[in-house]
């Protein structure tokens, strides 16, 4: 007798990934920066946006992830707007047997310019769905910024309502010396 997880495959672990970027849409919002500060010591919080091209490619099964209930897959995406530039970065994935339940980790590394600085950081996502309902967080990993972008840190969010990929990342970035 089959197993209803294993029947999946691969595209089906793809399809789980990309419904979390569905179901947890929030609106987009506008870049808007926080009260000017006067200290040019303390950062300020700021808010990019803008939309990202997104490539979820699934890995071949080994004797880590099956491509069954676990899974693998790469990210490749193309950032516009206030975050112009590119990421790579690998997904792990877990369906389980109920459906609309599952989660997610992944770590991309975004190579670019923010502010008009140039440098790369690390994003890090934890995802988990309970039966549909979706809960996403996405990090800045600390001290992951180098170049012009060292010190950043903060979230992002991702709109997909539109039918496309929107961002919003909200994040402090120390002044540039």
């Amino acid at each position: 007798m089959s197993h209803p997880i294993r029947d999946l495959g691969a595209r089906a672990i793809a399809a789980v990934a990309l419904a979390f970027c569905v179901a947890v849409s929030a609106p987009a919002q506008t870049a808007t920066p926080a009260s000017p500060s006067h200290n040019h010591e303390r950062p300020v919080t700021t808010r990019a946006s803008g939309t990202f091209d997104v490539k979820i490619t699934p890995q071949p099964a080994d004797a880590y992830a099956d491509a069954s209930a676990l899974g693998r897959l790469t990210i490749d995406k193309e950032f516009h707007g206030e975050l112009t530039g590119t990421s790579k970065g690998q997904m792990l994935t877990a369906m389980s047997s109920v459906q609309g339940s599952a989660g997610y980790v992944a770590i991309e590394r975004v190579t670019g310019t923010l502010a008009g600085r140039r440098g790369t950081f690390v994003l890090q996502h934890t995802g988990s769905m309970s039966r549909g309902a979706a809960e996403l967080v996405i990090t800045v990993v600390p001290d992951s910024g180098t170049d012009e972008l060292t010190g950043l840190s903060g979230t992002m969010t991702i709109d997909t309502s539109g039918g496309g990929h929107a961002y919003v990342l909200t994040y402090t970035l120390p002044a540039a010396p």
